[in-house]
């Protein structure tokens, strides 16, 4: 009897294995599948590889996107327009004033004078939201705030 529970016991014993044995082999033929290396160590020795070209390879990328972010603060961002009539009594709004800023407020405010003997055009630079060597008119202050309202 004792043989009977003995040799069943093998049987069993010998078919988990068996199992296990046909899952490890599935899984390894998984893992060298497109390499020409056919050890596990050699295998194991490329992924480790592989993985630490990738980690250098993401630290340089994260780097390039820091500064490309960085530097992205200094381009223009931020456009106003504003038309108006700085004549009350002749003409419509043919007038405007154009603001040019970046992520930092700092840029250029482009002023255009519309009369019947012409355009008359005024620059006015703009650094942190305010006139840096001329004050801004109130016009020129709408359209600098109605950029700065769009981001």
């Amino acid at each position: 009897m004792i043989i009977y529970f003995l040799l069943f016991f093998i049987i069993v014993w010998l078919a988990v294995i068996t199992y296990y044995w046909f899952l490890l082999r599935k899984n390894y033929l998984v893992l060298i599948q497109g390499t020409s290396k056919k050890t596990l160590d050699e295998v194991l020795r490329n992924l480790i590889a592989s993985e630490q070209r990738i980690k250098e390879d993401i630290a340089k990328i994260v780097v390039r996107c820091d500064k490309i972010e960085k530097d992205g603060g200094y381009h223009i961002q931020k456009v106003g327009l504003l038309r108006f009539n700085p004549f009350k009594d002749t003409g419509g709004d043919q007038s405007f004033i154009l603001a040019l800023v970046d992520a930092h407020d700092t840029g250029i405010v482009i002023t255009a004078l519309y009369s019947r003997s012409g355009t008359r055009w005024f620059t006015k630079r703009v650094s942190k939201g305010k006139g840096t060597e001329v004050e801004l008119s109130e016009e020129e202050k709408k359209a600098l705030h109605s950029a700065a309202r769009l981001t």
